[in-house]
């Protein structure tokens, strides 16, 4: 018989999975509701610190894009950041592994998926993000401040990564040898088929094209478009099993996190973020480029 300890332990366990899987994409009547519980610590993400000083999600604290990414010295590749940097932001944000983490940004999950991608490589228990973010917020007239927020720092606590959610490019090559994944485009029509005065332009071959930004309804207060209708866009490019393992790209992998928080939020289990992207892909002569409409 297993003992309390473990039965405890199991039920937690379940309750976070719980949690965190039914609240991943919450509206702005949730946050209204939940934005001043103790444990949640609301992060804005909007395009830049000039956007959150003039006005904010009350109670929010800032948190740039680039404080996610470097680029490589090599190549200028922007790449995520160490662990250990991450843990300290996440330190000075006055994030600690009991802290429920809520995001937005001004630009249809664009920024804020980053930072799921990474908090969810790091195994954080419980991420997530407003539909719609600030532009739903206002657009609802919903109230807004322009004081700036900042928490007590505290010292995050790391465990064990528990989730593998990237890939470079040694795995990349490997998935096109064996063909295990579905590779996806999420850059633009225009980018996916390539520029003719350029050498290395195009496409990983076989990829699929989904466009991040058709995900969005931008007419609608930068909301996700609902359910059916990204399943049907996905059902076009051959993606309907929830078990069937993607690899998502772009050109620097922002773009590429938040299809890799759509695809999340609609249950797909096996999905992998490539960081460096075609910014580092096209710069590898042997990598195979493809030009045209076609996979």
């Amino acid at each position: 018989m297993k003992s309390l300890k473990q039965i405890t332990l199991v039920l937690m366990l379940t309750y976070a999975a719980t949690v965190n899987a039914s609240t991943l994409l919450v509206d702005t009547d949730w946050l209204s509701k939940h934005m001043t519980d103790t444990d949640v610590v609301l992060i804005d993400m909007s395009s830049d610190a000039t956007q959150y000083q003039r006005f904010h999600i009350p109670g929010a604290v800032y948190l740039g894009y680039g404080n996610l990414v470097q680029k490589r010295k090599k190549d200028k590749v922007s790449l995520r950041i160490s662990d250990e940097r991450l843990y300290k932001i996440l330190g000075l944000l006055g994030i600690s592994r009991q802290s429920h983490i809520v995001i937005y940004d001004d630009m249809g999950g664009l920024n804020a998926g980053r930072f799921y991608w990474e908090l969810e490589r790091i195994g954080h228990p419980r991420v997530s993000i407003v539909d719609g973010g600030l532009v739903t917020w206002i657009l609802q007239g919903r109230k807004v401040d322009n004081r700036n927020v900042t928490r007590k720092p505290v010292r995050y606590q790391p465990v064990e990564k528990v989730f593998s959610n990237g890939i470079d490019f040694a795995g990349v090559s490997k998935a096109l040898e064996s063909g295990s994944h579905t590779l996806i485009d999420v850059r633009t029509k225009e980018e996916y088929i390539g520029y003719p005065k350029y050498k290395r332009t195009g496409h990983i071959p076989g990829a699929q094209l989904w466009p991040w930004d058709d995900s969005v309804a931008f007419d609608k207060g930068f909301v996700l478009k609902s359910a059916a209708l990204l399943q049907q866009s996905l059902d076009r490019i051959g993606v309907k099993d929830k078990e069937q393992p993607l690899l998502l790209y772009c050109r620097t992998g922002h773009r590429a996190s938040q299809a890799y928080l759509t695809l999340k939020h609609l249950g797909y289990k096996q999905v992998k973020l490539y960081d460096g992207s075609m910014a580092e892909y096209s710069r590898i002569k042997q990598a195979p480029i493809k030009q045209g409409p076609k996979p």
